[in-house]
């Protein structure tokens, strides 16, 4: 022990001489030279003279408590739960000297690497505190393990006093019933508590962050900061923020037995909803989309707004339902005979489409020297269109075909329809993109190799999909749906189950086939709409309510990630770039269909390009993932957001527009 502190007494004084030019510094200013030295020596004996006994102390510490460790294990007059006890408590306090003990060198040497390092070198200052933070969370992650231990130790302490009081006295019948349900109780909580913390502490990649635990106080509405200890009786669900400023809320608590409510994510929606009323009602009188005024509803309640939305991922997740519910609505009115006479022509208008966006996002940018990989990701996003905001412009099946033309709503349907296949292939080489921005990949020759693999997968997922709905129209949806028709007579609710559970299983499916789960929706539509009107007509009476109120919320969902401040701020260079890229799409939809549609059918490009002049809300998504990965820089995506929020705004007016001019009066459609 002598050696150890003579070596930490050592490494004090050797970590002294490094600043030493600092500390005489500051002290000769009072002092003078000659008492900086004789000052800094005598600090260093006194305070290794302390440190010397307190480790003294430490050693003949740790020795009794083995010897009481070693007597209560030899101790037959104690139960097996106060010895259990006894020996837990002790051993808990034998670690907390130790590591006492070992965080006194840590801050040494701790000590020791700043005062070697310089005060201008910005990098050795950066990592220093790294390996403090680093050192942090490992004393927070051994505190933690720690504070289970006394939990289980004051666990034990009340069986061994527990284990005493049934020695003393008889129970009656009611104390053993409650004894019975207490044990039951214990092994209840044993068999579900899953040790999410113990099991991924230690894995690659998990860090220990300090956060802070927000709580509102219910009486006078007033946040305050408690600690982390929380007791047990208390059921609010309680904001953690951390050092980034994200907010999370529990998902899943602990003790599963008690329930639990968000009440922030109840008190959002009704936000919502009671906003969305007076916006949407807005903008009927004045002869907008109620669209409009949703979205306005989420610029209002959102972050640039009254910031009242505190369950964004939660309310945004909820608005994915609404896309979901309307492309399958969009499938119920979108039959499979209708599907198969314009799937060429969805399928090649889709892919020109998409390829002139990226060439000519490709001359653009080097035009202003952009990185080809940026580029193209940025052309690929803003070649998609909003396949929901379009659906609410159209009543699909009212306007039948004629004279062999096609139906422009089934045209423009279907190409929507197609480009969310694309978004299936885009997400899947996503991560090949990634890589050969970051330079991860040998050569751009791998890298197309990489993204010609993804697309062969891609086609054949498709293939399986459509394989398997052939399957289901021929074997299975029938049968299903008589079964429903006939348990639902009196009770709709079996009809919404099951209706719902079919859209959900072919979402699942595609899904896991990696390739749109807005498309199984679609295709669930269109299989039921193959059984016929009257099929269709009961089921759309279920769903059409679900459908609408989830669309509120997804339409509120894009208010959320409008910011009118930035845009005022960069008003004239957004209206040019939005301008001029829903003038661009729809001159290449133009051209693109005119070359690819019937003679007899070409009046009706002008509608499918006014439909397709606007940008898909998944650039939302897409834009956040590659500003995550660095593909794209914050000026581009705050760019990118802020075109695409002007595109779909702009949408209805256009769309209004060219019905106006290109749709005879009596088929017209009001807007919805």
């Amino acid at each position: 022990m002598r050696a150890l502190c003579a070596l930490l007494c050592l490494t004090l004084a050797g970590a002294l001489q490094p600043g030493d030019q600092v500390a005489q510094h500051v002290i000769k200013l009072h002092r003078g030279r000659g008492a900086a030295a004789a000052h800094g020596h005598q600090w260093v004996a006194e305070n290794c003279r302390r440190l010397s006994g307190l480790l003294r102390q430490k050693s003949t510490a740790v020795r009794k408590l083995e010897s009481a460790a070693v007597a209560v294990r030899r101790d037959r007059s104690l139960s097996d739960a106060e010895r259990l006890f006894q020996v837990h408590t002790l051993e808990v306090f034998q670690k907390e000297l130790n590591e006492s003990e070992r965080s006194v060198f840590q801050a040494v040497l701790g000590l020791q690497r700043v005062l070697k390092g310089d005060s201008r070198d910005v990098v050795n200052m950066k990592e220093s505190s790294r390996q403090r933070l680093e050192a942090l969370r490992e004393a927070a992650i051994k505190e933690e393990e720690e504070y289970v231990e006394l939990v289980a130790a004051e666990k034990h302490q009340q069986e061994a006093l527990k284990v005493a009081q049934d020695r003393n006295k008889t129970l009656s019948m009611l104390d053993e019933i409650l004894e019975d349900v207490r044990k039951a109780a214990d092994r209840l909580e044993e068999e579900i508590e899953d040790h999410v913390f113990d099991n991924n502490k230690q894995m690659k990649g998990v860090n220990v962050e300090a956060v802070l635990r927000v709580e509102e106080d219910e009486e006078d509405n007033k946040r305050k900061n408690v600690s982390r200890q929380v007791a047990e009786s208390d059921l609010g669900l309680s904001m953690l923020i951390d050092s980034q400023n994200n907010q999370y809320v529990l998902t899943k608590p602990r003790d599963s037995t008690i329930p639990r409510a968000d009440h922030h994510f109840i008190k959002d929606l009704v936000s919502v909803v009671m906003l969305s009323l007076p916006c949407g009602w807005l903008c009927t009188l004045i002869g907008l989309p109620p669209m409009f005024g949703y979205i306005v509803c989420g610029v209002l309640l959102g972050p640039s707004g009254l910031n009242s939305i505190q369950s964004m991922v939660q309310v945004e997740t909820l608005g994915e339902l609404g896309v979901f519910f309307t492309l399958f609505v969009v499938g119920l009115e979108f039959s499979p005979e209708r599907l198969h006479k314009v799937w060429k022509i969805s399928v090649q208008g889709s892919s020109c489409l998409s390829l002139l966006m990226v060439g000519g996002g490709l001359v653009w940018g080097q035009m202003f020297r952009l990185h080809p990989i940026q580029t193209v990701f940025i052309s690929s996003c803003l070649s998609l269109s909003s396949t929901p905001l379009v659906s609410r412009f159209l009543s699909v099946g009212n306007r039948g075909d004629k004279d062999g033309e096609l139906d422009y709503s089934s045209v423009l349907l279907g190409m929507l329809v197609m480009q969310d296949v694309q978004l299936g292939l885009f997400i899947a080489i996503m991560p090949t993109l990634i890589q050969v921005g970051n330079g991860d990949v040998d050569s751009a020759l791998i890298g197309g190799l990489r993204a010609l693999v993804l697309l062969a997968q891609v086609l054949v997922s498709f293939a399986v999909v459509l394989l398997l709905c052939w399957l289901l129209r021929s074997h299975l949806i029938g049968p299903f749906y008589r079964k429903l028709h006939t348990e639902s007579k009196g009770n709709k609710e079996i009809l919404v189950l099951g209706t719902t559970a079919f859209v959900f299983f072919m979402l699942t499916v595609t899904d896991f086939l990696h390739v749109s789960m807005e498309l199984g929706c679609f295709l669930a539509g269109a299989l039921l709409s193959s059984q016929g009107h009257m099929v269709t007509g009961e089921i759309m009476s279920c769903v059409e309510p679900i459908r609408d109120f989830l669309a509120i919320i997804f339409f509120a969902s894009i208010g959320l990630h409008v910011f009118p401040t930035f845009v005022l701020y960069e008003l004239t260079i957004l209206l040019v770039l939005t301008l001029s890229l829903v003038i661009m799409k729809f001159v290449m939809a133009v051209l693109v269909l005119s070359a690819i549609l019937p003679l007899g059918s070409r009046h009706i490009r002008w509608l499918v390009s006014a439909g397709l002049a606007q940008v898909s809300e998944f650039s939302f998504v897409l834009g956040s993932r590659a500003r995550r990965a660095g593909i794209i820089s914050r000026e581009v995506y705050l760019l990118v957001l802020s075109v695409t929020t002007l595109s779909l705004l702009l949408a209805p007016v256009l769309w209004r527009a060219a019905t106006l001019r290109y749709v005879p009066r009596i088929e017209r459609k009001t807007s919805t």
